[in-house]
C-alpha cells in the first residue's frame, strides 16, 4: 500500500483539491492500493471552502463538505506532497516531493478568490496529479 499526503496551509483549497482529484484519478484507473489523504500545515477544522467544492464538482470530483486536518506526526512511509516549496520546511521527512518538481512551478492559494481562480488552481493541481501517478505507476513496474 502507497500512501500519499497532499499538504498545504489550511487544508480548505489546494491539498483537498489535490486529494480528492488524486482520488478521482485512481478511481478512473482501477487503482486501490494507494491510498491519499490531505492535511494543513496551520489547519484549523475549518470546512472546505465553497469555491473548492464548486471546483471539484465540475471536475467531477467529490465536493462534500470536509473539515480541515492539521499536518501532525510524520509517518516515513507516507509520500508528502506540499503545494509550494515553503511547504516543504514543515514536513520532516525524506519522503516530499513538490508541485514545483512536478509541474515547474508552486501553486498558489486561491482562498478567498474566485472561483475562476480555483479552476485555474485545480487545473494545475490536476496536471500534477496525473505526473505524480504516471511516476508511481512507472516506479511499480
Amino acid at each position: 500500500m502507497i500512501k500519499i499526503c497532499f499538504v498545504c496551509t489550511g487544508n480548505t483549497c489546494r491539498s483537498i483539491m489535490a486529494e480528492r482529484l488524486m482520488k478521482k484519478q485512481l478511481k478512473g484507473l482501477g487503482i486501490k492500493d494507494i491510498n491519499v489523504c490531505s492535511k494543513g500545515v496551520k489547519a484549523t477544522g475549518e470546512n472546505i471552502a465553497e469555491n473548492a467544492k464548486l471546483t471539484l464538482k465540475k471536475m467531477g470530483a467529490l465536493a462534500s463538505n470536509r473539515k480541515s486536518v492539521k499536518l501532525g506526526k510524520i509517518d516515513p512511509k507516507t509520500i508528502y506532497v506540499v503545494m509550494t516549496e515553503n511547504h516543504r520546511s514543515y514536513v520532516k521527512s525524506d519522503k516530499v516531493i513538490s508541485f514545483k518538481e512536478l509541474i515547474g512551478y508552486d501553486v498558489l492559494d486561491p482562498y478567498g478568490q474566485s472561483e475562476e481562480v480555483y479552476l485555474s488552481c485545480a487545473k494545475q493541481l490536476d496536471e500534477g496529479v496525473k505526473i505524480l501517478l504516471n511516476k508511481i505507476i512507472g516506479w511499480r513496474k
